[in-house]
Parts: C-alpha cells; structure tokens; sequence
C-alpha cells in the first residue's frame, strides 16, 4: 500500500543542525497530516511537529522556534529541519503520515525511524 522511509538523522553536536527527511511510496490519492515523533529511551513516544495538507503547522513546545517541519505533496516527500539541537533531543525519530487512498480509505503510515543523537 503505502511506504514511508526516512533518511538524515546521525550524530552531531549540541548546538548543531540535522534535517529529517521522509519520502512516501504507493498508492496516494491525497495527504491528510504528515508528521515527526520521537522516542527516547525509557520514555512514550511523543509527537514533535505535525503539518496539514493545508500547510498549517504544531510544534512541541520544546522545539518551537528551532524545529520547521515542511511537505512537498508533489514529490511525496516531507522534512524536519532541526537546529540548534539539545542533548535532550537525543531520540529515535519518526515520520508518520495519515493518508487517503482509493483501495484503503483513510489510513495511518509509520516509517522505520531513525536514530538522532546530540552530543554535549
């Protein structure tokens, strides 16, 4: 049905910039929400940053002003643009899209996650 994959996370330095990016596959009529969550270890996983097929955005309180989620529809695609980062961001971090598509209705996708670690 409907794949998502992301690519970009890695290790860096606090203070420093890594950009998330999740490409989706398959059948796709439209998309409803795409967005990022993370998880640390020993902790729930917590949503960072969503966005509408309206391109309106909501942001975690702790990554407002240094987090920017985007969506390029046309291309299937969406990023998490992070800087500034804390050791407090340290996560596994995942893209998740709610989609509408012809053979399924509405339904939620996860990609595999990826590992962003700060260090102090």
């Amino acid at each position: 049905q409907v794949q998502l994959v992301e690519s970009g996370g890695g290790l860096v330095q606090a203070g420093g910039s890594l950009r998330l990016s999740c490409a989706a596959s398959g059948n796709i009529y439209m998309f409803n929400i795409m967005a990022w969550y993370r998880q640390a270890p020993g902790k729930p996983r917590e949503l960072v940053a969503s966005i509408t097929g309206g391109r309106g955005t909501d942001y975690l309180d702790s990554v407002k002003g240094r987090f920017t989620i985007s969506a390029d529809t046309d291309k299937n695609t969406f990023a998490l643009q992070m800087n500034s980062l804390e050791p407090e961001d340290t996560a596994v971090y995942y893209c998740q899209a709610n989609i509408y598509g012809f053979h399924y209705g509405t339904r939620d996708f996860w990609g595999q996650g990826t590992q962003v670690t700060v260090s102090s």
